[in-house]
């Protein structure tokens, strides 16, 4: 790295939108892991969990990847808005998709009803298809880091509907 290459990498850092990306996401990383990290251990869990459902240490590997990704995405995007103003309705649909994603774990392991965490579930891809659809646009980067985001969701979609419908 030539001379000056760390100083003038921390130049390119937009602080605030690494910040803000930071604490939305692992925000609500800490808090859905609250409820499932309690939910996984009970008896309920161990009687609607279907058997295609992978070990429970793969879950937490992916999620934390995951949300690195989604952290990532949000402060591609929010790096590229430079002084306009905040929020637009794409950190809008971040944080509401943010808020279905905890909501899940809500749902699903602490009031234990898997029906409601299913549309909730549904509402949280539709998120991610759009969210995908509008920085498709504006950076492509951080359109594609949400696509596994989006596939992974998608498997949770039929695990929640085996343990519903199933």
């Amino acid at each position: 790295m030539k001379k000056g290459g760390i100083k003038n990498l921390f130049k390119k850092i937009n602080w605030n939108a690494l910040f803000l990306s930071a604490l939305a996401v692992y925000a609500t990383e800490i808090l859905g892991a609250l409820f499932t990290m309690r939910g996984v251990k009970s008896f309920w869990y161990s009687t609607v969990r279907p058997s295609i459902t992978p070990p429970n240490w793969v879950f937490l590997v992916v999620w934390n990847i995951l949300f690195f990704m989604i952290f990532v995405s949000l402060y591609l995007y929010l790096k590229k808005l430079k002084n306009r103003r905040w929020p637009s309705n794409v950190e809008l649909l971040y944080s509401i998709n943010l808020v279905l994603n905890f909501l899940w774990s809500f749902f699903y392991f602490w009031i234990r009803n898997p029906i409601i965490a299913f549309v909730d579930l549904i509402l949280l891809w539709i998120s991610i298809a759009i969210l995908i659809c509008l920085n498709w646009k504006s950076n492509r980067t951080s359109a594609l880091l949400l696509i596994p985001y989006l596939l992974w969701i998608s498997f949770a979609g039929v695990l929640n509907y085996l343990s519903v419908f199933v």
